[in-house]
């Protein structure tokens, strides 16, 4: 994802810390990471799941964008729980 800057929310702060993601890992599913949903309604500025990994280690990355600036807010991290999510950690299962 394209970001100018990247701004940690709190809430994102405290769960990479609390789920163990190593800061260089965020800043790589960031910057490399493939948008598996697009929320262009979210607020204050539309947002993106990312999908990205560390190591072998899926992460998933919901990251809002302001248009105007390109600066970007890092909102959750999280390890996506395989019972939730299909082999490819793109999909939910139903």
């Amino acid at each position: 994802m394209d970001c100018k800057t990247m701004n940690f929310s709190r809430h994102a702060f405290e769960r990479m810390f609390q789920r163990g993601i190593d800061p260089d890992a965020v800043a790589q599913v960031i910057a490399e990471g493939v948008v598996i949903a697009d929320y262009p309604d979210d607020q204050p500025f539309p947002s993106v799941l990312l999908l990205g990994f560390d190591g072998r280690q899926p992460v998933h990355a919901v990251v809002a964008r302001e248009l105007a600036t390109g600066n970007c807010h890092l909102v959750t991290i999280y390890l996506p729980d395989p019972a939730i999510w299909d082999e490819s950690f793109k999909r939910r299962k139903v």
